[in-house]
């Protein structure tokens, strides 16, 4: 569950039993390895789909016991089977890897959930499956956390996904308040823009609320982990309300004082 995508999958945190890291790290290197086939260097739109498909080609191969000789592969085949994983989130991450190489707008905020529940609720649901939490309410609320902390990724990086060719604002909130991606394109921060920023980050804010009563039924050092994520997400949401949507001069942050405020607000939850 992150806010910057797979950049802060919980590799390394202190939260984490030490008995998971090595598997937490393993499912880390699978994610981040296909996500950057799908987005970095310079292989053609075919080249890439071609090695996601490889790649997904692999994961059947888990599941049917025939395993890859490749070290990423071996290694994520043993976690799988320690940890009884189920094979469909890490399908799923796939299959939006590929959508990312192929579909650069979104035609509406419903487009966007279903890309979200690919790229975002799999990671969710793949680390309750390592604590042991697989009942419907708990997959639910995560799947809300996850969806929430990738919206916010995208709102942060607006201007950054432009250079990428990419928008995921859904067109219909562009057309809604009046706005054209040659705005995105001019950086331009006017009254129509704040306003749709500010609508982009309530409602990621009610999706982390909606999901945030898993933090206390997750015992331990989860519920904990998951209460610093929540708290987190709703940190960046306060910052772009803040400069008023202005992504555009500075990516919002969080900084050394903000961690501690995350500290204070996850006890008081």
């Amino acid at each position: 569950m992150s806010v910057e995508h797979y950049e802060n999958f919980p590799v390394a945190s202190l939260l984490m039993p030490a008995h998971l890291r090595p598997a937490v790290a393993g499912i880390y290197a699978f994610a981040r390895t296909a996500d950057d086939i799908a987005d970095e260097g310079d292989a053609s739109a075919p080249q890439r789909l071609l090695a996601l498909e490889q790649y997904d080609n692999s994961l059947r191969n888990i599941g049917c016991g025939a395993y890859n000789d490749l070290p990423l592969f071996k290694n994520l085949a043993a976690i799988i089977e320690q940890h009884h994983l189920p094979l469909a989130p890490f399908h799923d991450l796939i299959s939006a890897f590929k959508q990312d190489v192929v579909k650069t707008r979104y035609q509406n905020f419903d487009e966007l959930l279903d890309y979200c529940s690919r790229s975002a609720n799999p990671v969710g649901r793949i680390m309750l499956a390592l604590y042991g939490t697989t009942d419907p309410e708990s997959l639910r609320d995560s799947d809300a956390i996850c969806a929430a902390l990738q919206l916010i990724n995208f709102w942060q990086d607006i201007a950054i996904d432009w250079e990428k060719q990419r928008v995921y604002v859904p067109r219909e909130d562009l057309l809604r308040f009046g706005i054209s991606e040659q705005q995105i394109a001019d950086a331009k921060l006017d009254h129509a823009w704040t306003s749709l920023m500010r609508f982009q980050t309530e409602r990621a804010r009610n999706m982390l609320i909606t999901g945030s009563p898993l933090c206390k039924r997750l015992p331990g050092r989860i519920g904990w982990e998951l209460r610093l994520v929540v708290q987190g997400g709703l940190r960046i949401l306060e910052r772009l309300d803040q400069v008023d949507g202005d992504i555009f001069k500075k990516r919002p942050r969080l900084g050394k004082i903000d961690w501690l405020l995350l500290f204070v607000r996850a006890l008081k939850m």
